[in-house]
């Protein structure tokens, strides 16, 4: 499939994945396709970021390479490295040929028979169906160094391997970066991207992911739902519930049978929407009453 050419087509193909996105979102995934620039997307974790670039990879039919970051993620892991236990077979095989150039020998152990291809080198091999979608989720959680050398990577699409040479992508990947913000991400690497906010979704627009991740929750319960959740997320708690908790919610509740909330299954139930004792112990019991009465009487004046 080829990209869209317009913001009405990211829209549609966004929503072709069971992604209900706003314009301000289209516009800028639109901009990032149409110009070839990353697309930076930063938020709290459960808002849908990382889902944005495996609905782009599935709707487009394109290979989604993911590389996951985490503290201390090096070269190695995530570029390419090399197999050195298929080499040191093939030198103790060469010795017992009777192989003496060593000249030769190096150029045989560091060719491409032995390399290790990572998600950064993998992104820039070409592929039948077109670039790849290249998602590097949580940048947030590496270091600077590795940062920095990403930073290089995205300028030039190309990787230097001393033993064999320049890696440069004939098209460049379809990158998306996600940040939960943990830490600020360097001023330069952004300036190569577009950059986009992804917050919590309103009532609206949450009620309409509800009714594509979970269509068989009844409008009653869905409703309550979303406003519950909209409401939660007004309190001061150390993580507040994302778009992934309130579809996990709403599908634990379908388990149970429920075709309504009640104070007894918010209580039971807390821990599939909130993820620390200390803000189940702040909401359940009377704050979970609380917010379900005022929950029930909008919902009623507003002719739900």
């Amino acid at each position: 499939m080829t990209l869209p050419t317009s913001i009405d087509d990211t829209e549609k193909l966004l929503h072709h994945g069971n992604y209900v996105a706003d314009r301000s979102l289209a516009t800028t995934l639109y901009l990032s396709l149409s110009m070839g620039r990353p697309l930076f997307l930063e938020g709290e974790a459960g808002v849908g970021k990382t889902e944005i670039a495996k609905v782009l990879a599935d709707t487009l039919g394109r290979k989604l390479i993911r590389l996951q970051c985490y503290e201390g993620l090096d070269v190695a892991s995530a570029v390419y490295e090399w197999n050195y236990a298929g080499q040191m077979i093939e030198i103790r095989m060469a010795e017992a040929e009777g192989a003496t150039n060593r000249a030769d020998l190096g150029k045989d152990v560091f060719s491409e028979k032995f390399l290790i291809e990572r998600p950064l080198l993998q992104a820039l091999t070409p592929d039948e169906a077109g670039p790849p979608v290249l998602l590097i989720d949580e940048l947030d959680r590496t270091d600077e160094p590795f940062e920095a050398y990403l930073l290089e990577v995205l300028s030039e699409y190309q990787i230097t391997i001393p033993e064999i040479g320049t890696r440069k992508a004939a098209e460049p990947p379809l990158v998306i970066i996600t940040s939960n913000r943990t830490r600020e991400i360097h001023d330069a690497l952004k300036r190569r991207c577009l950059y986009y906010w992804v917050d919590y979704p309103n009532a609206e627009r949450e009620l309409e992911i509800l009714a594509l991740k979970v269509p068989n929750a009844g409008e009653k319960l869905a409703k309550q739902v979303v406003a519950f959740v909209q409401e939660l997320r007004k309190n001061d708690l150390f993580k507040l519930p994302g778009i992934a908790e309130t579809i996990d919610w709403s599908t634990a509740l379908i388990q149970l049978d429920k075709l309504a909330l009640d104070p007894a299954t918010i209580n039971d139930t807390l821990g599939v929407l909130l993820k620390y004792q200390d803000d189940i112990s702040k909401i359940q019991g009377s704050e979970a009453a609380r917010i379900l009465e005022q929950v029930n009487l909008e919902i009623a004046q507003a002719g739900g």
